[in-house]
């Protein structure tokens, strides 16, 4: 009987391996099959003449063709061939339809996304954009949708274990993608958190964690150099959680800087720009080199979707972004007509709400009908979560931008006038661009929607009975701040504060701390006779400004209390003495430092807040680090008072010696007792992931996340590897593409990404620059067509169908 049993049971395993094997060479063979043959000849309708692709040997392509619409429908048909996956992904979310792929957990991210009316605002562009852009747009959506037919039987494994088919791709669908990129850039919503905390701890708390600007004294733009009862809010920043679940997170920090020649060894402009977001796979950016010959010569990156260069550089200048941080986010407590739930108070009479009806759909095909109601300042975002209250919304993407247009207008632009002319389409999404040209120029030049309103209330919701707090339109694109040929022969920007309080306007107060820009102008100020090695060194320098500020203050504490310290936690405390702020691979007293400050933040907060608002703190970014900043630079801090011990009235030191007691006793768990087999990249490391690759019997089956990968520097390094608190130090933020330019000879310039250019799993691109990125080592960024043609692996024909 019993070997029967084991038998059967033998039998049952080898049949589950057996379809394991199955299922995964099958999903291989579909793989492989979507895989493109970058030496294989295209043919396409509609094109005037042939174009040719030239691809690296990091298959970034290179097209050549003699007129705009055959650029940019060949365009449309390699991205398709690399990423069509990703940029359906994309489009779904920018038109609410997740759910329709995903598990029902996506329906709320559908509606809030509904109700920002992106498609909406997108087909209104479309009138207004200039015939030739459209033209351009529809060459673009002409060659998606040929690979499309071309493929359909070959479409990425994605589509085939979800079950679908890409609908047919659109101009429209392009422009989108403003509206994704202005929602990833988005600030103001950690007043949700701040409001649940004030109704739970008080005013008084609540205030000492927000950001005190005055404290900042690095500025973008220097002004002697400016031209000109229980209510769930934070039930509503679930939505969010979910969409990073699914890598949909988009833009956040950046760094980015130039030097003109006197500060150069060639004698001309040096540029450098790394713009951070989340980390991905496939990654947010695609690169890929333009030219339709005597007409447009342009190089960088993609948003995979829309066919235009981001950021980059031509013929005759480059430039790149770093967000602005603009507060361009405002939510308003509502009074709702008790006997009209459609009605709501403003100036002392009932308007009426606008009210639309949204038809949801699941994986099933299965309709959900939603009522989103909408006040004139916009969506009424309570709707789609009961938080005890009715809020409305009103953002910057609401209004009228162009940023399609500005970003066609860069790629063409010869000169500063012409740069300008092209950034004032800047405005639902804020940047500050950094410029530089090959006749020597340099500059800078904050590019952001400015809204006009009253603020004598910060951090808190507005009442929406009045138009008191209303947007009085924005500031004008002549009174933004900006730097052209300064004198001290450089520009630079980090997510810093923007301007001082000289300027008039307010931009916003959640800028990035100061301590990247910091060490950028350190380096930048020490010397001249700058090469790209040199700014190769500056992207990847792990050398910390903030650890120098606080290690000296804990160095105090613990002096003044080392008499509670064992034998082993004085040995640690020693290297503290020692360290020269530097996070590489094997440092150890960077890892003890780091888990010494993550310690301190949970030390100060937790004990009021409670596990729940704990959970959703640490969750955020930028406010823990407001908090650490406020409690060593403020006289009193009231939060270091812990409440669990209501016969002690704890202060700083205390907080400082218990959490340094607690870090080691972390580190010494995980990593041994002794101090010297600590290592800061045995914790501080990065995983790619895809988003079906959270499912772990895919990821097992078709190996889509790859990682983990040891990684040196930290949040508050030039070379920013971030990480959320509720899970440190597992990065999931850093650089999501690093440029250097020399335009004293553009094949001189370098770049590198953390993934590859191919979204396909089994393609030998899909991550082929991860080794170069985390090893802090770049490639050629070539730009001439001879280099280009000598250095070409393959050849792609595309020919015009007879």
């Amino acid at each position: 009987m019993k070997r029967k049993i084991f038998r059967i049971i033998f039998i049952l395993i080898a049949l589950i391996l057996i379809s394991v094997i199955v299922v995964r060479v099958y999903l291989y063979k579909v793989m492989d099959r979507s895989l493109p043959d970058y030496n294989e000849n295209v043919i396409l309708k509609n094109l005037n003449n042939d174009v040719t692709v030239y691809r690296d040997q990091y298959a970034i392509p290179h097209i050549y063709a003699t007129n705009e619409t055959d650029l940019y429908r060949t365009t449309g048909y390699i991205m398709a061939q690399d990423r069509m996956w990703q940029m359906d992904l994309l489009r779904r979310v920018t038109q609410g339809r997740l759910a329709e792929i995903f598990p029902k957990e996506m329906l709320e991210v559908d509606i809030l996304f509904r109700s920002l009316r992106i498609n909406e605002k997108s087909i209104q562009l479309l009138d207004s954009t200039d015939k030739q852009i459209i033209v351009c747009l529809e060459a673009f959506a002409d060659g998606i949708n040929q690979y499309i037919e071309q493929n359909s039987d070959n479409l990425p494994v994605e589509f085939k274990i979800l079950g679908y088919k890409p609908d047919k791709w659109e101009p429209v669908h392009s422009i989108n993608l403003i509206g994704y990129m202005a929602w990833s850039l988005k600030a103001g919503w950690t007043t949700l958190f701040l409001e649940e905390m004030r109704e739970k701890l008080g005013d008084e708390k609540t205030m000492e964690l927000i950001p005190n600007v005055t404290l900042q004294k690095e500025f973008v733009f220097p002004a002697s150099s400016i031209s000109q009862n229980k209510n769930n809010y934070t039930a509503l920043l679930e939505v969010f959680k979910t969409l990073k679940k699914y890598n949909l997170e988009g833009l956040s920090a950046s760094n980015n800087w130039a030097v003109n020649g006197s500060k150069s060894q060639s004698g001309k402009p040096l540029f450098a720009n790394d713009m951070h977001l989340d980390y991905n796979l496939p990654g947010i950016w695609f690169q890929i080199h333009q030219v339709v010959e005597g007409q447009l010569n342009v190089t960088g990156v993609a948003l995979p979707g829309q066919p235009l260069i981001i950021v980059g550089h031509n013929e005759k200048i480059a430039w790149g972004m770093t967000n602005t941080y603009v507060d361009n986010l405002d939510f308003y407590m509502e009074k709702i007509n008790p006997n009209n739930k459609d009605q709501y108070e403003v100036n002392g009479e009932w308007k009426d709400l606008i009210v639309k009806k949204e038809i949801f759909k699941n994986k099933k095909g299965e309709e959900t009908k939603k009522i989103i109601r909408y006040s004139h300042r916009g969506p009424i975002i309570s709707d789609f979560k009961n938080i005890g209250k009715t809020l409305s919304m009103q953002w910057i993407g609401s209004y009228y931008s162009n940023e399609l247009e500005a970003v066609y207008k860069l790629n063409r632009a010869q000169n500063w006038e012409d740069f300008k002319n092209a950034v004032k389409g800047f405005i639902t999404i804020s940047q500050n661009i950094n410029y530089a040209d090959v006749s020597g120029n340099i500059g800078i030049y904050c590019c952001a929607g400015l809204p006009i309103r009253n603020r004598d209330i910060l951090f808190s919701f507005l009442p929406g009975w009045t138009d008191q707090y209303d947007w009085k339109g924005l500031v004008s694109f002549e009174e933004l701040p900006f730097q052209y040929n300064p004198s001290c022969n450089y520009i630079s920007s980090a997510n810093n504060r923007t301007v001082d309080d000289t300027y008039p306007h307010y931009i916003g107060a959640w800028h990035a701390l100061q301590y990247r820009i910091e060490r950028i102008r350190e380096v930048l100020e020490s010397r001249n006779n700058f090469a790209p090695d040199d700014f190769m060194q500056l992207q990847t320098d792990n050398i910390s400004k903030l650890a120098p500020y606080y290690v000296p203050r804990i160095l105090e504490f613990l002096e003044e209390r080392k008499t509670e310290l064992t034998k082993q936690e004085f040995i640690d405390l020693e290297n503290f003495k020692i360290w020269d702020y530097s996070y590489h691979l094997n440092s150890n007293v960077s890892l003890l430092f780091e888990q010494t400050y993550t310690q301190i933040l949970a030390n100060l907060v937790k004990d009021e807040m409670g596990e729940e608002l704990f959970s959703t703190y640490l969750s955020g970014t930028t406010l823990p680090k407001y908090t650490m900043e406020n409690a060593f630079k403020q006289k009193y801090f009231s939060w270091c008072d812990d409440i669990t011990t209501s016969e002690i009235e704890e202060n700083l030191a205390d907080i400082v010696v218990r959490s340094f007691k607690d870090a080691v006793e972390i580190i010494s768990k995980q990593q041994g007792g002794k101090m010297a087999n600590w290592k800061w990249s045995k914790k501080h490391t990065l995983t790619l992931e895809h988003p079906l690759g959270k499912v772990e019997i895919v990821d097992r089956l078709l190996n889509l996340n790859r990682g983990p990968y040891p990684l040196d520097g930290t949040w508050h390094t030039i070379a920013q590897y971030s990480y959320e608190y509720s899970e440190p130090f597992k990065v999931i933020h850093g650089a999501s593409q690093r440029h250097i330019y020399d335009l004293s000879n553009w094949d001189n310039s370098v770049s590198v990404m953390p993934t590859g250019n191919c979204g396909i799993a089994t393609s030998p691109h899909y991550i082929d620059q991860t080794e170069l990125y985390v090893n802090n080592k770049y490639h050629e960024d070539l730009f001439s067509k001879k280099r280009i043609i000598e250095n070409a692996k393959y050849v792609t024909r595309v020919i015009k169908a007879e």
